[in-house]
């Protein structure tokens, strides 16, 4: 039987694939079937194609692999093309660092709602906990015990609450943070047609606060955020962050000020390009 497709997955990724074999994995085994795979795909090289050469025939899901060349950090350019790729009206944004854990999936179209994008979480860790995550452990799901994680390396803290298998926990979680519902790029969600209207991401922004400003401007069009860090769970692996710019972080800061303080709502700089479109 042929599933129609209900959801579409934007994984980004730009030469990690070591990380990015793990992630494709952990979406192998997730309990909501009905989903395409997007990777917007930001330069890798020759290593990332290798791995979805060998993986691509054993997995249980579509996938498309949308690429352009590597020119310095341009995650907001692959993400528009991503977008455009989609089939589905509801999307799903998540990094190639991001193991979903097995319900992750099910958690979004859950508690997706119109009017509303939702924000969810992950756990960080450390690199030497990240190493230690193999195939058997996603396959599994002991990286997500939080026994198995202080075992490898995870320290105690009140984050490791996230991981809780408890609805109502998480649901209580859900409710009493202060953190506010924020666009994040490792774990968020929306429908299309909400992202089409505010353009989708603004690709002058580098890295830094790039995901954030992209949810100023939904909100900005009347589109709340709705936390569920607690609910839909990834684990987020280390690694090197040799992309950070800081001339970029002060050009992205102005874009996101200019944001917040004009209520803009559409970029002129994004899926289409128009320096006469209407903020």
């Amino acid at each position: 039987m042929v599933l129609k497709m209900q959801v579409s997955i934007i994984v980004s990724t730009s030469n990690q694939p070591e990380w990015f074999e793990k992630v494709l994995w952990g979406y192998n085994i997730q309990s909501f079937k009905e989903f395409e795979l997007i990777v917007a795909d930001d330069g890798s090289g020759k290593a990332t194609r290798e791995v979805l050469e060998r993986l691509t025939p054993r997995l249980s899901y579509p996938l498309k692999h949308v690429w352009h060349e590597d020119r310095g950090f341009r995650k907001c350019e692959i993400l528009n093309k991503a977008i455009l790729a989609a089939s589905t009206d509801y999307l799903v944004f998540t990094d190639g660092d991001c193991i979903p854990r097995n319900d992750f999936i099910e958690k979004h179209m859950k508690f997706r709602k119109k009017g509303y994008f939702l924000s969810g979480g992950c756990r960080r860790l450390s690199m030497d906990t990240s190493r230690e995550i193999h195939l058997r452990d996603i396959e599994s799901q002991a990286c997500f015990n939080i026994c198995w994680l202080k075992q490898h390396g995870m320290r105690n803290s009140f984050r490791n609450n996230k991981l809780t298998r408890s609805s109502f926990k998480a649901f209580l979680l859900n409710f009493l943070t202060t953190t506010k519902a924020t666009w994040n790029g490792g774990n968020a969600s929306g429908w299309r047609e909400d992202i089409i209207r505010v353009n989708g991401f603004d690709e002058r922004m580098e890295y830094g606060g790039e995901d954030r400003e992209f949810g100023e401007r939904l909100v900005n069009a009347g589109i709340r955020g709705l936390q569920i860090r607690y609910s839909a769970i990834c684990l987020h692996l280390d690694h090197a962050r040799g992309y950070v710019n800081e001339s970029a972080l002060r050009k992205n800061k102005k874009i996101r000020k200019d944001t917040v303080c004009l209520k803009h709502i559409r970029t002129n700089f994004g899926i289409v390009k128009s320096e006469d479109s209407n903020c």
